[in-house]
């Protein structure tokens, strides 16, 4: 389960849809007629998308998908932390963590979960929660589990006294995680002073004391207001039957009956701002910080539109207002902007992160003046077609993702209607340089504005936001656009992928994997990976192999930064260019009828690259803050020190793991001629991997990847830098003090002698699933959330090599320092026991069925395919996915002896190396604090 805290529909990427037509729509098409259950109506079809409601007032939407073979329900319940009371803040995430409790017919919903090899979650936020899973379709009884699912929690969860016991010290686990980021606290003290009244200005996690007091009866009785079909929309998207679709929803939802009671409203408005507030927080950091936030429109009102493109008139990166006054004048190391479409009148915010050495107030006089200025100098047209060409392509890109789709539609639902999504892509297209510069002057005054200065003005100018407006106005009549095309229904089995797939090579070593098939929305994912120089030519070199990656998209003979960025978003294509010690990879998405253009700037890209001195400047500024910012937080410190301790690769070695301070001072080293000689000596494509999946014109791809990459070639030789088995590494604990940091992070691992494609491999993996990874019903996660209500997050992992005979078995965990003690006990006993006792036949039996369901969907992503035909090309004896369907095979075939046998074999607690990092010495003050006076200074007590 997780929390949304910094939610934005565009492009942070949370939307979701649903369809219920037989076929997609064009402009002129009408929707398909499906047969209707008695009780059930049709309201609305906008764009394949189509709406229907049952008489106890559920409303249902369909999205059919058949190039997808997978299914994804969610629903979305219109509660969260807008509608909580006096001392109920919290009370709508802890209610989402306890639905997954159990209900009367579902009574371990972490077990079924499992078992059916779902991706699974639930959220909350401001206006709205929601639980969604995601399937394989191939198995029909999955969507009746998932519809039954939902239906029986709906009203039947169990809400019991003894889960909250233990299930109200994990959401508090929770809350310290957030406490541990000064940018996330600095977030909630933002809002808090923004807002005097309206919940709003409450994170939607709560308080702790209120998670911690919160009565059980007074749970309940919010569960039974608002869990109720009248409160709810469920969402059904991918390869589904419409009809069949709509029967099961009948047969599980419709006996649910209408409540008799009326739904509470919030009725809380907040006043006009009447003069520019300010908060101070002081914490433990390495950087500095400064945000500022402005009320403004509800995601219904026609100016929330105009507001998101102004927010990418400024924070764009590298053409925004904001990034260019902060970021290219050296007065900020990175910096952002964000407006979330709510129900009620929301919010924009701003923040700049700066380094130690920064002047915060200088950059907060920049940030202000150039906020203000906006106002008073209009954004010119090629701004707003630039912010208007980005936001349009992420909403396009995004409705072809049904199972994204799915999902992100629970925010323009909780807005007040899913169809408000399409209004608001069209009132993008309209937008223009006048309407951005009336709503800046609008909106941001400074006396609607919040940062960390209070300034007193005898002439207030204050900003009056207008009332959300009528929905159903808005959208009753509205009929949108063409769906998009829908693809094929693709087969992700490893044998279809294979007969389906084209392997070969060109004179210069290039090898390359095409996989054509129709998809939707003729989307194509493509990857490729340069392998360069030998473990000698490499030798303290990873920080320029790093940068250089990350310099070739700011750059080329032809074309700036700012020219490359936006070509590709006028091509609705997403192209990620990163680097590590002896590869660079670039992944690209885009239309089939693009991605020729695409490739043409890929090439530029790559080939062309200009390495601007100004664009290294501003890139080594962001990596040192990110870098300064993980110094004193647990989780970096901690998986920092497990790499340096259980592989320990010599200082200047490829794949040595530098500390914080030894990666700083190498990046501040780092010149623009080190990155030229890199790429002088390195770059080519003699060692190149190529993969292609999805809508393309083979032909044509073929003869482009021979043009472009065919004859290139890098100066100096590659050689595979193999990896060591460290056999003389000694186990051990440390413990690592970091000040003021309210959860602590457990690491822990060993490295192994195997191979992905040796004989205990399969079985390791099975027993590594049931130990901590299948989701939350493995052990760990039994015993140390569920039963213990130790920790968040906790899980385990198994990794092997497919070139060399070195492996990794890892466990991690987050927890409340003065937890210590309790949760290693707990650790220490459920790894023991698992080594001493093995696993049960009922055990092995579930994750069998749970971990060949995931990989079926591993497999239904393009992307995930493509990555793994450009890793399985690098192999000299060559591989393809029959791999994949030998690994199968041996996990259907394992047995419980089969599985002990490797346990016993690899699985040895007194091997681990364990980091721990917190703030173990405030747990200690406060345990001291808690011990009776007669025991303070006993001899047992001085000893210890």
């Amino acid at each position: 389960m997780r929390m949304n805290t910094l939610h934005k529909l565009f492009p942070a990427g949370l939307l979701a849809a649903s369809l219920l037509m037989v076929s997609p729509l064009t402009a002129q098409d009408k929707p398909v007629a499906v047969p209707l259950p008695d009780g059930i109506t049709r309201v609305a079809s906008v764009e394949g998308i189509t709406e229907y409601q049952l008489r106890n007032g559920l409303k249902v939407l369909l999205f059919p998908d058949p190039s997808k073979p997978t299914i994804t329900v969610n629903i979305t319940y219109l509660v969260g932390s807008r509608h909580e009371g006096m001392g109920e803040t919290g009370m709508a995430h802890l209610l989402e963590h306890m639905v997954f409790k159990g209900s009367s017919k579902h009574k371990n919903i972490m077990q079924e979960l499992t078992e059916h090899g779902t991706w699974p979650n639930g959220t909350t936020w401001l206006d709205r929660t929601n639980y969604f899973e995601t399937f394989s379709a191939a198995d029909e009884n999955n969507l009746k589990w998932a519809l039954d699912l939902e239906s029986d929690r709906m009203v039947n969860s169990f809400i019991a006294k003894k889960d909250l016991e233990t299930e109200f010290t994990v959401v508090r686990n929770e809350f310290e995680i957030g406490e541990n980021s000064p940018q996330n606290v600095l977030n909630e003290r933002v809002m808090s002073s923004a807002y005097i009244w309206h919940n709003y200005g409450k994170s939607t996690i709560g308080s702790k004391e209120d998670i911690e007091r919160v009565p059980i009866e007074k749970l309940k009785a919010f569960y039974q207001t608002y869990y109720q079909p009248d409160n709810a929309v469920l969402l059904v998207a991918g390869k589904i039957d419409p009809a069949k679709t709509l029967d099961l929803v009948n047969q599980y939802f419709a006996p649910i009956p209408r409540p008799t009671r009326e739904l509470p409203k919030t009725y809380s408005v907040e006043p006009t701002q009447d003069g520019e507030r300010q908060t101070t927080l002081r914490r433990v950091g390495d950087t500095q910080g400064i945000a500022a936030a402005y009320h403004t429109p509800s995601g219904s009102h026609p100016d929330y539109a105009v507001i998101d493109v102004l927010m990418d008139v400024l924070t764009n990166e590298p053409s925004g207002r904001l990034y260019k006054a902060l970021i290219e004048n050296k007065r900020a190391a990175l910096q952002y902007g964000w407006t979330p479409a709510l129900h009620d009148p929301g919010f924009a915010y701003f923040y700049a992160e700066l380094r130690k050495d920064q002047s915060l107030d200088s950059a907060r006089t920049v940030m202000l003046a150039t906020l203000d200025e906006v106002s008073k100098k209009a954004p010119t047209a090629e701004e707003v077609d630039r912010a208007k060409t980005k936001l349009l392509k992420d909403i396009d890109l995004l409705f072809k993702n049904t199972d994204q789709v799915g999902l992100q539609m629970s925010e323009w639902i909780a807005t007040g209607d899913w169809r408000l999504v399409f209004l608001y892509r069209d009132a993008i297209r309209k937008v223009q340089p006048a309407d951005v510069q009336r709503v800046a002057a609008s909106y941001f005054k400074p006396s609607n504005r919040t940062i960390g200065v209070f300034i007193p003005e005898q002439k207030p100018d204050r900003a009056d936001i207008p009332e959300s407006p009528n929905i159903q106005a808005l959208v009753s009549d509205y009929k949108g656009e063409a769906a998009v095309a829908a693809g094929e229904a693709f087969d992700p089995s490893p044998t279809n992928i294979d007969s389906r797939t084209r392997r070969g090579s060109e004179p210069n070593g290039l090898k390359y994997a095409f996989l054509p098939k129709s998809t939707r929305g003729n989307s194509v994912n493509m990857q490729v990976r340069l392998r360069y120089g030998d473990e000698k030519s490499l030798m303290n070199l990873s920080i320029p192999a790093r940068f250089t990656a990350s310099m070739l998209e700011r750059g080329t003979k032809t074309r700036s930064y700012q020219q490359l960025k936006d070509e590709l978003d006028k091509l609705k294509a997403r192209v990620n260019v990163y680097g590590d010690s002896q590869t660079a990879t670039v992944r690209i998405e885009a239309e089939k009828d693009k991605l020729l253009a695409v490739m043409k700037i890929v090439d530029d890209m790559l080939k062309n690259p200009t390495f601007p001195q100004a664009e290294l400047d501003k890139l080594k500024q962001e990596s040192l803050a990110q870098i300064e910012s993980q110094k004193q937080e647990p989780q970096a410190i901690a998986w920092n020190m497990m790499s340096r301790s259980v592989t320990p690769y010599p200082k200047g070695h490829p794949f040595y793991t530098m500390t914080f301070d030894e990666e700083i001072d190498a990046i501040g080293k780092l010149t623009i001629n080190d990155i030229k000689e890199f790429y002088r000596n390195f770059y080519g494509a003699n060692n190149a991997t190529v993969a292609v999946v999805g809508d393309f014109d083979e032909t044509a791809v073929r003869k482009q990847i021979k043009d472009q990459l065919g004859s290139w070639k890098s100066a100096k030789p590659f050689a595979r830098i193999p990896q060591m088995l460290f056999t003389d590494v000694k186990p051990q604990t440390q413990t690592i003090q970091t000040n003021d940091k309210t959860s602590a992070v457990f690491a822990g691992g060993m490295q192994l002698p195997l191979r992905d494609d040796d004989a205990d491999y399969p079985a390791l993996a099975m027993a590594n699933y049931i130990l901590g990874e299948g989701m939350l019903n493995s052990r760990l996660a039994t015993r140390i959330r569920v039963k213990d209500g130790l920790s968040y997050g906790v899980g385990s992992y198994v990794y092997a090599d497919d070139n060399d005979k070195i492996g990794t078995f890892g466990s991690y965990a987050i927890y409340n320092p003065e937890n210590g003690e309790k949760f290693d006990n707990a650790f220490r006993e459920e790894v023991q026991k698992m080594a001493k006792d093995g696993v049960t036949a009922d055990e092995v039996k579930a994750a069998k069925s749970a971990m060949l369901q995931e990989k079926q969907l591993e497999r239904s992503q393009d992307g995930a395919v493509a990555s793994k035909w450009a890793q399985y090309l690098t192999k000299k004896e060559g591989r393809s996915f029959a791999y994949d369907a030998d690994f199968d095979k041996k996990l259907e075939a394992l047995t419980p002896e089969q599985v002990n046998a490797a346990l016993k074999k690899y699985l040895d607690y007194g091997k681990l190396t364990m980091i721990k990092a917190g703030d173990f010495e405030k747990a200690a003050k406060k345990a001291a604090e808690k011990q009776p006076a007669s025991s303070v200074g006993s001899g047992a007590g001085a000893k210890k």
